[in-house]
């Protein structure tokens, strides 16, 4: 026997939605402090969603569902103290949810009594399921239930001292994606008649998927059913409420904006019953990364994620979009290369939009900061080391350093079997590029100039015996060559040198890069000194030796006579 299947489809072949193009944000409405909070293993108290609230009005929402007051004392008081405390801006109308029943709607106004602007949202369920096993009634005694509470609603609200003024209505149809499409239909229109809605005092129909078992072209389909055919929807907000059991409340808050709505209920970072409601974090920034403005203000991600956390004591998982520690990171090589690639394209273009592959956002543009988009382990590309020596260190290593120094880390890494942290990549690049002393560990060096040549004077230690050298040359570096003729260094090319600053200041020293070929291979060494030509001289002396100690097997205290071919100036 086949246990599940899916519900019905709704028939609408002239479908709209699919050929429209999002162009602006909803109207937010967050439901952290009661959806969010009731599914909660403990409970937020009154300080907690006060500080909640806080943070939720800083982010820019107007409308903000503060609890179920009747559902606890310390629901009904986190309203009082809002209220008492005057702690709702005048631009922020405060919700609250109540079930059908008498005594809890009585509750509900106690908990409002002062508010300036409030919702009061009522919610009955339609699905067969509920009429059948909870309320045992038909449809005509469904849609009596929700009329009779709407009328008593209606006068609990004109007898507050402000006439009911400060007070709007909504009305959710519980399950509403299980429901009969022409029964709920049915109970809309019955609802918005009930409440005599108008223009000017227009009523918030929210329609959830309480539960979601459908697909979501097949939630928007009845979205845009009721958008379009809902007798009275020029006095309606039509608003949605997502929840995210199959995985796709996105999904269907975006293909429901497309069927007409104009108003969405969630949470931050998509807390709720279950699997959640609908993530306002990722909802609204994808907007944002379309070029939408969302109305909220998510530049400071990770002290909205601080503050939620430490709240509601859940923690955000490392991938949850644009707010995960690992969403701005790459470990895959290609991508890597691929990201340095576009972030200096970024660099040279700032006047272009956002062209950096894999990052549909600039991470700066929600607070976050470029260190750790690229991570190191074992598959890690050639690019990911160069990267994170430049961005974390200021190291601005050659483009033909790459390939090499990207394989030490790599075997590195394998060696560990784990990331790599920035600090031990530093430490592998100095250690092999810049600390290497054997066999010629440089003493003493003294550089002149006369006329047109560069005279170097200096001291080589080699197997613990100090040597004096000299020698005259171009430039620097040809000098420091000629003055190691008498140690018969041969076979080394001089291919390039890049320098560059590290620091700032007084404490900025020169970092030079050398690169010679020994026996037909690229070798590098890298010198770091607060002259340029001693950070050159270092830089040289340290590809000698990392030549003579990989390529010869060992370390060498001597060499057949020779010279390097084409010194540098």
């Amino acid at each position: 026997m086949q246990r599940y299947e899916p519900l019905p489809a709704l028939n609408l072949p002239d479908r709209q939605w699919p050929s429209r193009r999002l162009k602006k944000a909803p109207t937010w409405c967050a439901v952290d402090l009661r959806d969010g909070n009731q599914a909660l293993v403990e409970p937020m108290s009154v300080e907690e969603k006060l500080s909640m609230f806080r943070l939720l009005v800083q982010l820019g929402f107007r409308e903000i569902e503060i609890g179920f007051p009747s559902a606890s004392q310390t629901e009904f008081d986190t309203a009082r103290a809002l209220i008492e405390r005057d702690l709702i801006p005048e631009n922020v109308t405060v919700q609250v949810l109540t079930q059908a029943r008498g005594q809890l709607i009585h509750r509900t106004f106690e908990a409002l009594e002062g508010a300036r602007n409030a919702i009061f949202h009522l919610y009955t369920n339609i699905s067969p399921m509920f009429r059948q096993v909870v309320y045992q009634t038909d449809e005509a005694g469904c849609i009596d239930l929700a009329v009779r509470q709407i009328a008593m609603i209606r006068e609990l609200a004109a007898h507050r001292s402000d006439g009911g003024k400060g007070v709007r209505f909504e009305y959710s149809p519980e399950c509403f994606t299980e429901a009969e499409p022409e029964f709920a239909m049915r109970v809309l229109e019955a609802v918005i008649e009930e409440y005599g809605a108008s223009a000017e005092d227009k009523i918030i129909i929210n329609l959830p998927s309480t539960v979601q078992k459908t697909l979501p072209n097949e939630y928007a389909d009845r979205i845009e059913q009721v958008h379009r055919f809902l007798r009275g929807r020029e006095n309606v907000i039509l608003s949605v409420h997502p929840h995210n059991d199959r995985g796709t409340g996105i999904a269907e808050a975006e293909l429901a904006m497309l069927a007409g709505a104009e108003r969405i209920e969630g949470t931050l970072f998509g807390n709720g019953e279950r699997t959640g409601n609908v993530d306002i974090v990722t909802l609204a920034l994808n907007l944002e990364s379309h070029g939408i403005a969302s109305g909220l203000d998510f530049s400071q991600v990770d002290r909205v994620r601080e503050t939620y956390e430490r709240c509601t004591r859940m923690h955000v998982y490392e991938r949850a979009p644009y707010a995960g520690d690992l969403v701005f990171t790459a470990f895959s090589g290609s991508h890597q290369d691929a990201i340095r690639k576009g972030l200096e394209y970024q660099r040279n273009h700032p006047e272009d939009v956002w062209r950096v592959p894999y990052l549909p956002m600039d991470p700066q543009d929600v607070g976050r900061n470029y260190e750790p988009i690229i991570r190191i382990n074992s598959q890690s590309g050639k690019g990911g080391a160069a990267f994170v020596m430049q961005t974390r260190f200021g190291y601005n290593l050659p483009r033909a350093m790459h390939p090499e120094f990207g394989q030490l880390v790599k075997r590195e890494a394998d060696l560990l079997g784990t990331e790599l942290p920035p600090e031990r990549i530093l430490h592998l690049f100095l250690r092999e590029y810049q600390g290497v002393e054997s066999p010629y560990c440089l003493e003493d060096v003294r550089i002149a100039e006369g006329g047109t040549a560069v005279y170097f004077d200096g001291a080589i230690r080699v197997g613990g015996t100090s040597r004096a050298i000299h020698g005259e040359g171009n430039g620097p570096i040809d000098a420091f060559f000629s003055a190691m003729r008498g140690e018969h260094i041969d076979g080394f090319t001089f291919v390039s040198y890049h320098e560059h600053a590290i620091g700032a200041g007084s404490d900025a020293k020169a970092c030079a890069y050398i690169q010679l070929k020994y026996q037909g291979q690229d070798v590098f060494g890298v010198g770091i000194h607060a002259s340029v030509s001693v950070a050159s001289i270092h830089g040289v002396l340290c590809a000698i030796n990392r030549a003579l100690n990989k390529y010869d097997g060992r370390s060498r205290q001597e060499a057949p006579q020779a010279i390097s071919e084409n010194p540098a100036t």
